[in-house]
């Protein structure tokens, strides 16, 4: 009788235990992170740091205003000892690293950081990263690929930048399933979430089978695309994100000025080009973009916030 009431004591708190675990993770992310479950969350995020002076520039200034929060970092660009200075002086920045596989600009091209001869799946006949994420994936050896990005995010805490997540310039990094597996064993063996929605989970199933409960999925991206005219470009981000439902969103933007180096960087590419850059710069530092979040009760969070959570510290 008295191994049976011991027994049956263990299998209680067995049970508590799972069943504990279990509600945990049925918690919204938000609840997790200690709002309320019908909380609209938003990561304002800047992509493409370090690739001009120019991107640097109207981001840090777009940062110092509050509303912009978040941003990654190409590290096999030009620009990148300004940024990492940036970094150091300011180690609460939420700085990522937008891990970098292709160069997609016609007359401003960057190579990676290892030299070709150990990584020369990577290169294009002219000797420089793909310029489309198509050609890349379809290209690359993956333990080389896995050579560079490992490379990367060493140069970048070598350089004081203190990464809290990972991305994935142009989306290569998700083009197949074996790219994708080895970066997600990248960042969980340093302990970065990485963008991730859940959109992208149904579009490529791959990524399920991949992905583990532990992991935390960003419920919508919010980008804006080509076909989005100049006069509708404020019109557009006020009306997503007065879409918002309850869940965590992100914005993926990209900042710079309308300027002499953008328009030379982007020439004959007036997608995500130098106008466009403005453009998404004027919205993002504008009154009217925080009085969208105030009226909605969005909160901004980070994704310093979500590495905590799923990696604690």
């Amino acid at each position: 009788m008295r191994r049976q009431l011991i027994l049956s004591r263990a299998v209680l708190i067995i049970l508590l235990t799972v069943g504990g675990s279990a509600m945990s993770q049925t918690k919204t992310v938000a609840e997790r992170l200690g709002y309320p479950a019908d909380a609209k969350l938003v990561i304002v995020h800047a992509d493409d740091l370090g690739m001009s002076h120019s991107i640097n520039e109207a981001t840090i200034k777009a940062f110092s205003s509050g509303l912009v929060n978040s941003g990654s970092i190409m590290m096999p660009c030009s620009w990148v000892p300004e940024i990492a200075a940036y970094a150091r002086n300011n180690p609460q920045a939420d700085l990522g690293l937008h891990l970098t596989l292709t160069s997609e600009w016609q007359k401003y091209r960057w190579r990676p950081l290892l030299a070709g001869g150990s990584v020369q799946s990577l290169l294009d006949a002219d000797g420089y990263l793909y310029l489309t994420e198509s050609e890349a994936a379809s290209h690359v050896n993956v333990p080389e690929a896995e050579k560079e990005i490992r490379a990367q995010i060493e140069r970048a805490i070598k350089l004081g930048i203190r990464p809290t997540h990972l991305d994935s310039h142009m989306g290569t990094l998700y083009q197949t399933k074996e790219l994708f597996e080895m970066f997600v064993r990248v960042a969980r063996e340093n302990k970065l979430p990485i963008r991730v929605a859940k959109d992208m989970a149904r579009q490529m199933p791959f990524l399920s089978q991949i992905l583990k409960p532990e992991d935390i999925l960003i419920d919508s991206i919010i980008t804006i695309e080509p076909s989005v005219t100049p006069d509708g470009w404020a019109n557009f981000y006020g009306e997503e994100l007065k879409k918002l439902t309850p869940g965590l969103a992100e914005m993926v933007i990209h900042l710079a000025y309308d300027d002499a180096e953008m328009k030379a960087v982007t020439f004959e590419h007036p997608n995500w080009g130098a106008a466009w850059r403005q453009r998404d710069f004027d919205f993002f530092t504008s009154n009217a973009f925080r009085k969208v979040l105030e009226e909605n009760h969005i909160k901004v969070i980070t994704y310093r916030d979500l590495q905590k959570l799923q990696y604690g510290g």
